[in-house]
């Protein structure tokens, strides 16, 4: 399968290049290609060092900065686009992507509104193509347990919980301060909706209402931004789940970021509790010289589970992880779909299954997620007063 890589920044470098390289390795991905504004992006990608270390066997991707429109339409039908743009450009790329006959991998959150994610359903469900949103926090092996043991009753019903995801204070020097404004997105909307589709994920129940409040922020280029959130969201039982983001975690403090997800239920005779420490994850170093890079600690407590490298004992490196699995499971359900001789009915019934599975977030089975997103964004233009959510 040819994959067309929409975006070269900060999420391409950590996990989508690398899985797609990977994948490539395996002789599952045919070729890669990246594009960028800029062709300074793509030479810094390209140039990489964890990621030239880890391929020197794989073919460099082919970087270009011509509009992705025109790349998409002279790909043949039914290859890969992956959307990694920030989150106001996703509905452009992914409905372009589509009306191209290409199956598409959309970085979280897929879209801002309802409408948008509706419209993306259909258009793809009209074509009999895949469209996932690569919420990764569904293939980390803690969610999987807490998913299975949740529905089948041993945790009651949830009732109480909080969560946060903190990202560095270094982001605010990336390209972040160019599209992470007021007017654009809030901390929430981009990294707290990894935990409430994590909820959703674990228990099944959907959201009915959020309050959102935001603090304004400056980023070194002057740019104003929500750049510190506190979200309430309330479920169809009646349960609430606190969510606080930011990008201010200290760059001196240990660790890529700091998060997690705190869960209390009950059954009526007795309470129980989830607890997953998403940051800390049992590992500590200390190594002798300082390290050069945003966020990079002497001391540090990385995480072997999110997206690491590792030596398997072939040429290079080996990525693995839950970032991996998740850009690696949407990419073989891509191939899948395309494999064999189905007709549309056939085609659609697969896409159904998935849906219906629950597992890999798609527009049908996950669109809570922008609803809740867009009653957010009307919340916190209100200071955090109450929005309903839209039934979807």
């Amino acid at each position: 399968m040819q994959v067309l890589l929409l975006g070269g920044g900060m999420i391409a470098q950590d996990q989508l290049l690398p899985s797609l390289y990977q994948l490539q390795r395996q002789g599952r991905v045919e070729s890669i290609e990246v594009c960028s504004l800029a062709m300074d992006i793509l030479e810094a990608l390209a140039a990489h060092p964890k990621i030239v270390r880890a391929f020197p066997d794989v073919p460099p991707f082919k970087p270009t900065v011509t509009p992705y429109p025109e790349l998409i339409a002279a790909m043949p039908p039914r290859q890969l686009v992956v959307v990694g743009l920030p989150d106001q450009l996703h509905y452009n790329a992914v409905m372009c992507a589509l009306k191209h006959d290409q199956n598409v991998l959309c970085v979280k959150p897929l879209v801002l509104t309802v409408k948008q994610a509706e419209e993306i359903e259909e258009e793809a469900r009209g074509r009999g193509l895949l469209v996932a949103t690569e919420y990764h926090k569904r293939f980390d092996d803690r969610s999987h347990m807490a998913r299975q043991r949740y529905r089948t009753g041993q945790f009651g019903e949830f009732k109480l919980g909080t969560a946060s995801l903190f990202e560095k204070w270094y982001y605010r020097h990336s390209n972040f301060q160019n599209w992470f404004t007021t007017d654009a997105t809030d901390a929430f909307t981009y990294i707290g909706c990894h935990y409430v589709d994590l909820v959703h994920f674990i228990t099944g129940l959907k959201p009915v209402s959020v309050s959102l409040y935001g603090l304004k922020d400056q980023f070194p280029n002057g740019k104003t931004g929500y750049l510190w959130t506190d979200a309430r969201v309330i479920w169809e039982n009646g349960a609430a789940l606190n969510v606080q983001n930011a990008l201010g975690f200290p760059d001196a403090a240990p660790g890529s970021n700091t998060q997690g997800l705190t869960m209390y239920g009950a059954t009526g005779e007795a309470g129980s509790w989830i607890e997953h420490n998403d940051r800390y994850r049992g590992i500590s170093y200390s190594i002798v010289e300082p390290v050069s890079g945003g966020g990079q600690t002497q001391y540090s407590e990385p995480s072997p589970d999110y997206f690491t490298y590792v030596d398997h004992g072939g040429p290079g490196l080996v990525p693995v992880g839950y970032g991996y699995r998740s850009v690696a499971y949407i990419v073989e359900r891509a191939i899948e779909l395309e494999t064999g001789d189905r007709d549309l009915n056939g085609r659609r019934a697969l896409l159904k299954q998935w849906d219906d599975a629950g597992i890999m977030a798609t527009p049908a089975n996950s669109s809570f997620n922008e609803a809740v997103i867009e009653a957010a964004r009307a919340s916190i233009a209100q200071d955090g007063a109450t929005v309903k959510i839209a039934s979807v």
